[in-house]
């Protein structure tokens, strides 16, 4: 493989955005050890061990467990049945990374895929904190004119405020006889 080709192959994303995997858990970017696994190229299996077996590179700020609630919350992310009676799902509740436990995973897998993957992944996580930059700084300008205009374009401001901040998710209702 030519230099060139391979400075393309790394310059060339995933087909599946890696943004679209990014999730807020805690307060925090974390991407779950299935996707992080996909975009390695590794079984989720295969990662998780190399997690445990390099348990000390893996403080609570680079990795957490999620907990039963958060699972289930995301369970349709995961497209896991539950594990109820041995018919499939997860045995354990997923691993969430955040941006540095990614590079960290992308270290202890060590296949040149893991670390071609572990740019994009840090690219990715980059682009998030400038977008969320950008809505603070957007957040501001919007006060400081609402201060200027001294509440002639209320109506204006408050729809504008309402378009900036983050939908609520929908109650999803049960599947199945109620």
């Amino acid at each position: 493989m030519s230099a060139q080709s391979r400075r393309a192959a790394v310059a060339t994303p995933p087909s599946r955005g890696i943004e679209s995997r990014i999730l807020l858990v805690r307060g925090q970017k974390v991407l779950i050890d299935a996707d992080l696994a996909e975009l390695y190229g590794v079984p989720t299996k295969r990662l998780n061990e190399q997690v445990r077996r390099n348990a000390g590179r893996f403080p609570e700020d680079f990795c957490f467990q999620l907990t039963a609630e958060e699972s289930a919350a995301l369970r349709s992310q995961f497209a896991t049945s539950n594990s109820v009676g041995g018919r499939g799902g997860r045995r354990y509740p997923a691993l969430a990374f955040t941006e540095h436990g990614a590079i960290m995973a992308a270290n202890v897998m060590n296949s040149p895929r893991a670390v071609e993957m572990s740019v994009h992944v840090v690219r990715a996580f980059v682009r998030l904190r400038e977008m969320l930059a950008s809505h603070k700084e957007l957040a501001k300008r919007l006060d400081e004119l609402e201060a200027r205009y001294d509440g002639q374009f209320k109506v204006v401001f408050d729809a504008i405020r309402q378009l900036m901040s983050p939908l609520e998710p929908q109650p999803r209702r049960k599947i199945g006889f109620v």
